[in-house]
């Protein structure tokens, strides 16, 4: 079974409007103003699922700045799972600042069968994911309803690239330390937080937290796969695309080419996955 992990979908109304939507929130606007990127819908993501042999997707939302812009996506998001529950599992956006009102959103979208929180974009959202008294409510809701939270992560040096932004390790690192009990997704392998658990302090802190490998051949080797798994385990390691940012099936025969053995390459492509759904 291959899982992908890390995948954007929109409904064809915010495809339809694009425009409007750029002028009513700066991460929309940060991630897809250029007109040549795409914005893919449930069907669209569905039938490269089929082209690639993917058997299930992870469908993360943004880090809308905008509340009510929450609401709105996570109602599709949660529509197009509702309509493909064997190939789609759902996580909802929410705006930590909004208060009360984000807590309800989680709890909304948990008894609609949403899985995860996620993608935060703390550095476009205005607030600090180290921050624990911003972060203790929304921890504690996604204890409370057994749900996974997924950050974006980026690298502190580097090439520059759309979407990069700055939620570097140190933001990363206070975060997990802070909550080290809620099981953690760290996007785009962590902005390079895995070679820090050679040291034995931060290797114990990430004892709960997951990486996954979403736009890999954007950002490193192929030869990150094993280097990961020889540090932090090959248990930690979660195959996600970015789709519809890149095929699935590129990363897929990265993970493939490298030889990893039939136990290792099963778990990054869905054993790790299935574990910590529960599925």
């Amino acid at each position: 079974m291959i899982v992908d992990f890390h995948t954007h979908i929109f409904s064809p109304r915010i495809r339809e409007n694009r425009e409007g939507y750029l002028g009513r929130d700066p991460c929309f606007a940060h991630l897809y103003s250029a007109p040549d990127t795409k914005l893919a819908t449930a069907e669209e993501l569905i039938a490269s699922m089929d082209r690639e042999g993917i058997d299930l997707s992870i469908i993360l939302n943004i880090g809308w700045t905008d509340h009510g812009l929450c609401l709105e996506t996570n109602d599709y998001i949660m529509e197009a799972t509702s309509r493909y529950p064997d190939r789609l599992v759902g996580f909802c956006a929410i705006q930590p600042r909004a208060g009360e009102a984000a807590i309800a959103e989680i709890e909304r979208c948990a008894r609609e069968g949403i899985r995860g929180i996620g993608e935060l974009r703390p550095d476009i959202q205005g607030f600090d994911l180290g921050d624990e008294d911003i972060m203790r409510p929304v921890v504690e809701a996604a204890q409370r309803l057994r749900l996974i939270l997924l950050t974006h992560s980026s690298e502190p040096v580097g090439h520059q690239y759309l979407g990069k932004g700055n939620v570097t390790l140190d933001m990363l690192y206070r975060f997990i330390c802070n909550f080290p009990q809620i099981p953690i997704v760290c996007a785009h392998w962590g902005g390079g937080l895995p070679f820090y658990a050679l040291m034995p302090e931060v290797g114990k802190a990430l004892e709960n937290v997951f990486f996954d490998t979403a736009a890999s051949p954007f950002l490193y080797q192929p030869e990150i796969f094993r280097h990961v798994a020889e540090i932090v385990g090959v248990d930690k390691i979660l195959f996600g695309s970015d789709y519809p940012l890149i095929s699935q099936g590129r990363i897929v025969r990265q993970v493939r080419s490298l030889n990893l053995g039939e136990e290792a390459e099963g778990l990054i492509r869905g054993g790790n996955a299935k574990r910590i759904l529960g599925l």
